[in-house]
């Protein structure tokens, strides 16, 4: 007796040949040039590299929220199956929320400052589940508890003004998951908080992620976030994708130059006289980019090759996926 094939696994979020320009014409200036990746349920994927590389840009391609000069160039977003693009502005506002979130980097500027935090909390619940006042002001308090907010009855009647940045950071993360999306973007969610906040943070977020299965893309320069919490990693460089790998596997033996590079800075706890190495040069320019692999002027590996051919993403090992002519070789040298 013959059984069906099974049903093929559609990711949750995939991205694909995903470019965004800023400006139009002559003065467009490529932001992101054929990214792609995917986000499973369950799955957290951190997209990581320095300021500038694209990650913030394609958070808010993800959300629909890209600033009023940018735009998709080319390519497809697609959550649940669906084409984002396809989809009008008031059909991508119905999905966020109920469907995905945010969790911006700053804290301070993303809340209101003239409504209590129990009112923005509340109003969510408001606005989406259709609840009145009072039921939705005992969602927010019992929202706002479960994300740990001490005290919060009391904190919910605060301004955002009221709270240290790590209470506000948790504030923010209640609004995110007040409707139970399934997919949740954290854009350099422990930004300017101290080593403990941070740390905190991060385990809410991951505990929070598991509790509900979410997918969760986590937009980060930091390596030491990456290996706590993230499942795989997608390292940005001006612009383009140039490694795809698990995170503890490219901390163990990285296939290429600039992924090696940002491994180099995690500090070691078993050695407090290290001297952390920085990476030569400055990033890219986005305006005058290199005609080959836009690392190039800053890598100790280029070679001719590297200033005349930019270096397409390939799978050079087992789950591992990199844009170096010479990827063999950095893993070899690790």
């Amino acid at each position: 007796m013959s059984h069906p094939a099974p049903e093929p696994i559609v990711p949750l979020l995939q991205i694909e040949d995903l470019s965004v320009s800023i400006g139009s014409g002559k003065q467009a200036v490529p932001i992101l040039e054929g990214v792609s990746f995917s986000v499973a349920a369950g799955e957290i994927l951190a997209v990581m590299g320095e300021s500038g590389a694209g990650k913030s840009m394609t958070a808010m391609a993800v959300m629909g929220i890209l600033p009023r000069a940018g735009r998709i160039t080319s390519g497809s977003i697609r959550f649940r199956g669906a084409n984002l693009l396809a989809l009008s502005d008031a059909e991508r506002r119905e999905l966020r929320g109920p469907q995905m979130a945010m969790v911006h980097q700053d804290a301070p500027t993303a809340l209101n400052p003239v409504y209590t935090v129990g009112w923005q909390v509340a109003e969510m619940f408001r606005t989406h589940r259709g609840m009145g006042r009072a039921e939705a002001r005992t969602r927010a308090v019992d929202l706002l508890a479960s994300v740990g907010l001490p005290d919060a009855a009391a904190r919910a009647r605060d301004f955002p003004h009221q709270l240290s940045g790590g209470m506000r950071q948790r504030v923010m993360i209640a609004m995110a998951i007040a409707l139970e999306p399934g997919f949740l973007i954290a854009d350099e969610p422990t930004t300017a908080l101290d080593v403990t906040v941070q740390a905190q943070i991060l385990d809410l977020l991951r505990r929070l992620q598991l509790e509900r299965r979410m997918g969760m893309m986590l937009v980060t320069h930091d390596f030491g976030v990456v290996a706590e919490i993230a499942d795989r990693v997608a390292v940005l460089y001006a612009g383009r994708v140039v490694e795809m790998a698990r995170p503890e596997a490219i901390l163990k033996a990285a296939a290429h130059p600039y992924s090696k590079a940002l491994a180099a800075c995690v500090p070691r706890m078993d050695d407090a006289d290290q001297q952390l190495p920085t990476i030569a040069g400055r990033p890219a320019s986005l305006v005058d980019a290199p005609h080959g692999c836009a690392f190039a002027p800053r890598c100790p590996m280029r070679r001719d090759i590297c200033l005349r051919e930019r270096p397409h993403l390939r799978e050079v090992a087992p789950g591992r996926m990199a844009a170096c002519h010479f990827s063999e070789e950095v893993l070899a040298d690790a």
